[in-house]
């Protein structure tokens, strides 16, 4: 699908984009070769696309995957991919909120690829709540906002690192990532985005009883990000505790958050929960 194709389509169906749901569709043609590349499908695959639009991923999606479940929001958008697809055999469209979807805690994600577009306002909490479900998808790719996907791919010590860049690298491995201009969207949008793909950790970091525990140790920890670490974790954990465990990690007792890494919150995870029996 061209740019004048998604021009022709929404002026004679008399569709007025809403900014509200982050409605910026990619038209360029060599981004979305690229970006259902790093999908690396199959007929065997399933996949779950959330927000298509108009359909120009979707277009690639069915003649490369065996299964794929387009999630659209807006009806207007709905009525156009049913008309579109009528004849694949392999697409099924649902009319939801996609957050709603993810949270629907009778699916199983496990097989699944992410491969998706993703409306810019909803990105960070879809790919948080995918990532924190245990029967999480083996692989997302993802397009958002080049901010975003910085803070998905920070290190320690990095402006972007925090909270997000925690809770999906636990579960997930940053494997590549490419640029797209915003050029390469209508209407352009006024920010450049990035397509991001993570795979799954398939030898945990953590057990998965203790991923709660974890999320609850970074976000606490990242609350007020100039602060002493343990002041902020001292409202869930006795000083003495944090103390102890700072001191078995070999940080000082005034280390912030923002210097801790992804391996060091998980050592401080493990540590808290051996020490707090019963309250994991």
């Amino acid at each position: 699908m061209k740019l004048s194709d998604m021009r022709e389509l929404l002026e004679a169906r008399d569709i007025q984009l809403t900014k509200s749901l982050g409605q910026n569709f990619l038209h360029d043609q060599n981004q979305l070769k690229r970006i259902t590349a790093a999908a690396d499908l199959s007929p065997k695959d399933s996949v779950l696309e959330i927000g298509p639009g108009l359909g120009p991923l979707t277009d690639l999606l069915v003649e490369k995957a065996g299964h794929v479940l387009g999630v659209e929001k807006d009806a207007r958008l709905m009525e156009v991919l049913r008309g579109r697809f009528a004849k694949k055999q392999n697409l099924e469209l649902l009319h939801a909120d996609a957050m709603n979807v993810v949270r629907d805690p009778t699916r199983d994600w496990h097989d699944w690829k992410l491969v998706a577009n993703l409306p810019y306002s909803v990105a960070s909490p879809i790919l948080v709540e995918l990532a924190q479900t245990p029967r999480r998808p083996e692989r997302m790719v993802a397009t958002l906002q080049l901010e975003v996907a910085k803070r998905l791919l920070a290190k320690v010590d990095d402006d972007d690192y925090g909270v997000l860049t925690l809770l999906l690298q636990l579960r997930y491995a940053p494997k590549e990532w490419f640029k797209i201009p915003r050029g390469c969207f209508f209407p352009e949008p006024e920010v450049d985005s990035a397509c991001v793909v993570l795979l799954r950790r398939e030898t945990p970091l953590l057990a998965e009883e203790l991923h709660a525990m974890f999320d609850r140790v970074v976000k606490l920890a990242f609350s007020q990000r100039r602060k002493v670490m343990t002041k902020l974790l001292k409202q869930n954990w006795p000083v003495e505790r944090l103390s102890a465990a700072l001191n078995t990690l070999k940080l000082r007792p005034d280390v912030r958050g923002e210097k801790l890494s992804l391996e060091q919150f998980v050592a401080l995870t493990k540590i808290l929960a051996t020490k707090n029996q019963g309250l994991v």
